[in-house]
C-alpha cells in the first residue's frame, strides 16, 4: 500500500499561522507531484483540511495559488481537481529546461575551482543520489534530484538561473515522477548526473554544457513518450 502523505495517523499537525498556508501548499504540492493525489483526481476542501488538521481558510488560499500555478483547475462547485499533465507543454519545459541547464553547467564548470561551498554542496547533494535504492520513494527521489539542480544553480553564480527556473519546478516535479517511477531510470539518471558533476567539477565547461543539455533533453524525451503512451491507453 502506498504512503499517505496524510500519515498514518490520519492527521498531520502543522505549525501554527503565518507560515500556515505555505506548509498546506507545500503539503500539497508534493502530493500532486508524487501522485498521492493523481491526476484529475477531485480535491474536496473540507475532507483535505480535516486530513491537515487545519481550517478551510488556508486550504482555500493554496488551493488558489496551485490553480494560479495550473496545477489544479476548477471543477463543479467551488472544488478543484487535479490538472492532468500536457505532454506538448511538457515538450516546451524542456526545451527551455535544457538551454537553462546547458548555461548553468558551463558556469558552474568555469567557477568550480573558485568556489568550495558551492563544489562541497554538489558533492553532497550527488552523494546523497547514490545513496537511493528500491525502497527510495517517489518524493524522495524528486527532491534529491531537485536538489542536484539547484546545488549546480547556485555554483554557477547567476542567481536569475534560478529565479527563472524556479516556477517552473512545480511542474518539473510532477514530470520527473513520471519518469523516476520507473525503476531502471533512477540509476541512469543519476549516472547522468554524475556525468555532468564530473565535468563541472574538472572545469571541462564544454563538456559539462552537452551533458546537462543532453540529460534534460533525455528526460524531456522520455517524460513526453511515457504521457503520450498513457493517453493512447486510456483513448
Amino acid at each position: 500500500m502506498p504512503y499517505s502523505f496524510f500519515g498514518a495517523a490520519g492527521v498531520i499537525p502543522l505549525d501554527p499561522l503565518p507560515n500556515l498556508i505555505d506548509q498546506v501548499y507545500a503539503r500539497i504540492l508534493e502530493a500532486i507531484s508524487d501522485r498521492t493525489l493523481q491526476p484529475g483526481q477531485r480535491i474536496r476542501q473540507n475532507e483535505l483540511a480535516d486530513k491537515l488538521g487545519v481550517s478551510r481558510q488556508p486550504v482555500s488560499h493554496a488551493l488558489h495559488l496551485l490553480h494560479r500555478q495550473g496545477l489544479v483547475a476548477e471543477s463543479g462547485r467551488r472544488g478543484f481537481e487535479v490538472t492532468q499533465l500536457d505532454p506538448a507543454r511538457i515538450r516546451q519545459l524542456y526545451e527551455v529546461r535544457g538551454a537553462i541547464d546547458a548555461l548553468a553547467a558551463r558556469l558552474a564548470a568555469q567557477r568550480a575551482a573558485t568556489d568550495a561551498a558551492g563544489r562541497a554542496r554538489l558533492d553532497l547533494a550527488l552523494a546523497a543520489g547514490r545513496r537511493i535504492d528500491r525502497k527510495t520513494t517517489l518524493a524522495e527521489l524528486i527532491a534529491l534530484d531537485v536538489e542536484f539542480h539547484r546545488a549546480i544553480y547556485q555554483l554557477a553564480g547567476n542567481p536569475v538561473i534560478e529565479e527563472t527556473i524556479t516556477p517552473q519546478w512545480p511542474h518539473m516535479r510532477r514530470s520527473m515522477a513520471t519518469v523516476l517511477s520507473e525503476l531502471d531510470y533512477r540509476g541512469s539518471a543519476w549516472a547522468e548526473h554524475a556525468d555532468i558533476a564530473r565535468h563541472i567539477l574538472a572545469g571541462d565547461a564544454n563538456a559539462a554544457e552537452h551533458a546537462a543539455l543532453a540529460h534534460a533533453q533525455t528526460a524531456g524525451r522520455m517524460t513526453e513518450e511515457r504521457l503520450r503512451a498513457t493517453d493512447d491507453v486510456a483513448a
